[in-house]
């Protein structure tokens, strides 16, 4: 008999995972789907193989699996695929789980070694390949249509390191550029620094300390500036040897943000520092030379705690993601300034995660941004973000979308109507879970007005878990 999975609110309902790979050639399509959409949106997620150990699981651990709708003349079809790590080819040979799920579990005897790379967390297409992220790993490469694996990418030997999973993309020169934390092995506060130019090959790499160890989920880049921010979800290797949490928040270590131009040296960064918060992920961000004045400008999604993870002390973790809703602040760094502190404005009052905008724009002032939120009570076991949001940031207007009561949006990506079309002209497309029909299904809406609701809907061979991030790859 199998091992059931354990009653963990993130292995049920639409967190729970799906255990089939499939293709459907040829989806059902309610309404239109857009001509002038034709490309490929990537989702990615943590889908654990096999159940826990023990009863502890952590969300960001399991194994990642990709999805991928691709949309063209009208017609849609569907595939997804795990990402063969080291891990998944291990535990696919042996029939049952032998790499932890959890923070802080030990490993079992014969698998100290091996690489714990889940590639779950986000997926982008670069240089004529698509690399599946974690965010502790090298890069996992996949073919973009088959999504087959073809294995870790290390730049042509020349970096190895971990490496976050938000790389930024520059629109202009079409470099990606990119930080691994903990960069000199577990526990370490050195963080790396890599630039890639637009065929592939790495052009940079460089390596500074940060304030103290910490898990630094993503960074923020303009077309002049590197942003590193440092929040208080510490790695304190002497309190996980007494037995404490990995991560953990840990407010009296501060909010710490580094900055320096990007053709500086590491030498020059100058620190920041604010009040305790997280954010997962900002939305954009530029710099201003106004008045005479250089300044920094960063839209971020505030938490006033690093969400799903404990305390310093011990305390457990808040049980889900209705806690506490991420709240869009801009923060504006004025570095003509002698003062080391930064200032702060909330953008709006519906708070929300995964913020998106249009990225040919990135780096850049910018006007339009996209974003996921929990808009209705808390239904029922299982429920997730609920709407989706456009806000116009220079009038502060929002326009908003609901898909109905027990449906759940995921984190909507933006696509350009043409590849010269306006700051926001295009669309939106996301994936929506309905929880009476058991089945996820793709929608496409207009960013004319997201609140008339989608162009069209196409149905999902499968449930898609709620996961983290996915990213669009035009038609080629």
């Amino acid at each position: 008999m199998s091992k059931p999975y354990p009653n963990n609110p993130f292995l049920r309902n639409n967190f729970a995972p799906v255990q089939a790979e499939c293709d459907a050639p040829d989806l059902v399509v309610h309404g239109e789907l857009p001509a002038a959409l034709a490309g490929t949106l990537y989702r990615n997620g943590p889908n654990p193989m096999f159940p826990p150990l023990t009863e502890k699981y952590h969300w960001f651990l399991g194994e990642g699996m990709i999805h991928a709708i691709h949309v063209e003349g009208g017609k849609a079809r569907y595939r997804n695929r795990w990402v063969r790590t080291e891990q998944y080819a291990l535990q696919r040979e042996a029939g049952e789980r032998r790499v932890s799920v959890a923070f802080g579990e030990a490993p079992l005897p014969g698998t100290e070694n091996v690489k714990r790379n889940v590639a779950n967390t986000n997926i982008v297409w670069h240089a004529g390949k698509l690399l599946a992220l974690d965010e502790g790993s090298s890069p996992v490469a996949m073919d973009g249509d088959t999504l087959e694996t073809s294995g870790p990418w290390t730049f042509e030997g020349k970096y190895s390191g971990p490496m976050t999973a938000h790389p930024k993309f520059d629109p202009k020169t079409g470099e990606m550029l990119f930080f691994g934390y903990m960069a000199a092995g577990p526990g370490s506060p050195d963080i790396s620094y890599q630039v890639v130019d637009s065929n592939g090959a790495l052009t940079r790499s460089d390596m500074f300390k940060a304030p103290y160890a910490s898990m630094v989920h993503d960074f923020i880049v303009t077309d002049e500036h590197v942003v590193f921010p440092i929040f208080p979800a510490t790695i304190d290797i002497d309190r996980i040897m007494k037995g404490g949490p990995v991560i953990a928040w840990d407010p009296d270590a501060g909010t710490h943000v580094g900055i320096m131009a990007r053709n500086a040296s590491v030498d020059t960064i100058r620190w920041f520092k604010g009040d305790p918060c997280y954010v997962y992920h900002p939305m954009n961000a530029w710099t201003s030379h106004e008045g005479g004045r250089t300044r920094v400008i960063a839209d971020m999604m505030k938490y006033t705690r690093v969400p799903l993870f404990p305390s310093a002390d011990g305390t457990k973790a808040p049980p889900d993601l209705a806690d506490e809703q991420g709240t869009l602040v801009r923060w504006t760094f004025d570095l003509d300034s002698n003062s080391d502190s930064y200032s702060e404005e909330v953008l709006t009052d519906l708070g929300g995660e995964f913020p998106r905008f249009d990225e040919r724009f990135a780096g850049h002032g910018y006007r339009h941004g996209y974003y996921a939120a929990m808009n209705r009570p808390k239904e029922a076991p299982g429920s997730s973000y609920d709407t989706l949001v456009h806000i116009d940031l220079a009038s502060g207007k929002r326009r908003e979308w609901e898909p109905g009561v027990g449906q759940y949006v995921h984190e909507p990506v933006f696509v350009p109507r043409k590849e010269d079309a306006a700051e926001g002209d295009g669309f939106v497309v996301s994936l929506v879970y309905d929880t009476a029909r058991n089945i996820s299904d793709f929608i496409v809406l207009d960013t004319d007005d997201i609140s008339k609701g989608p162009l069209a809907r196409v149905e999902l061979p499968a449930r898609v878990p709620f996961g983290f991030h996915g990213n669009w790859r035009g038609a080629v």
